[in-house]
């Protein structure tokens, strides 16, 4: 079964390959526990970057075009990575920082606006993560072929539609499905819009759990354990924008 997350895809097909290859080597498997260590790392890294960028730098005219010069690097750096595997853990913190870069500035856009929305956002992305991580654990949802195709097919729509409407918001100053702005009128559909990006994103983390899982019991090298932690990073790191917009939304 395919993740819907690319990340996780690219070590489910090289992976496999891979340890094929290995064969018989004496090649240290990867675990479940290299995989949390690396992605507590990683989100260390991001909330101490964050952190810094919220207090050190400042309100300038420019600080717009800047977050959307980061966001695409973003997208180009998690596409590099993905595509072609990258198990090196350089590019990988490196993303880690620059996400947090973006995380700091904005979250405390929006906090100047609207008090406490941050640590709301925060405690609902964990929140959401653990609970599917229990309800996966416990083998209350499962990661069936039917699942897969749902949650991949929403995911790509939801990107596809992203893209769309941040090019006709750049063009016509429209948001459409997606406000930008931390203030504003909003309506329904991007309510409609933020939800199913968190359900989708919500179930998510039932398939790259159980992609994960598959990959430490067929006995992928350790050095896949990075781009787990990746994926499970991005998979985070996106549902907590989508929370994040959403609260502003209702406190609007």
């Amino acid at each position: 079964m395919r993740s819907n997350n690319p990340v996780l895809n690219r070590l489910d097909e090289t992976g496999r390959v891979e340890a094929r290859v290995l064969g018989s080597r004496d090649v240290e498997p990867m675990t479940v526990d290299d995989v949390v260590v690396r992605t507590v790392g990683l989100l260390v890294v991001t909330g101490a970057t964050a952190a810094v960028s919220w207090v050190v730098i400042p309100d300038v005219a420019w600080l717009g075009a800047a977050l959307a010069g980061s966001a695409l690097a973003s997208i180009a750096l998690v596409l590099v990575i993905s595509l072609r595997g990258i198990t090196n853990p350089v590019p990988i913190v490196g993303y880690a920082v620059l996400q947090g870069l973006l995380l700091g500035v904005a979250s405390r856009a929006f906090e100047q606006v609207y008090p406490g929305i941050v640590v709301q956002a925060v405690a609902g992305t964990f929140g959401v993560f653990l609970g599917m991580a229990a309800l996966y654990r416990a083998r209350v949802i499962r990661a069936t072929p039917r699942l897969a195709r749902l949650v991949i097919g929403t995911l790509l729509g939801i990107a596809v539609l992203s893209v769309v409407n941040l090019v006709s918001y750049l063009i016509s100053g429209r948001p459409g499905l997606e406000v930008y702005s931390v203030s504003g009128e909003v309506g329904w559909l991007p309510y409609v819009f933020s939800v199913v990006a968190i359900i989708a994103g919500a179930f998510s983390f039932i398939l790259d759990f159980d992609l994960v899982e598959r990959s430490v019991r067929d006995g992928r090298p350790r050095r896949y354990a990075w781009l787990s932690a990746f994926g499970l990073l991005t998979g985070l790191v996106f549902l907590y924008w989508q929370l994040l917009r959403l609260l502003s939304y209702l406190r609007r």
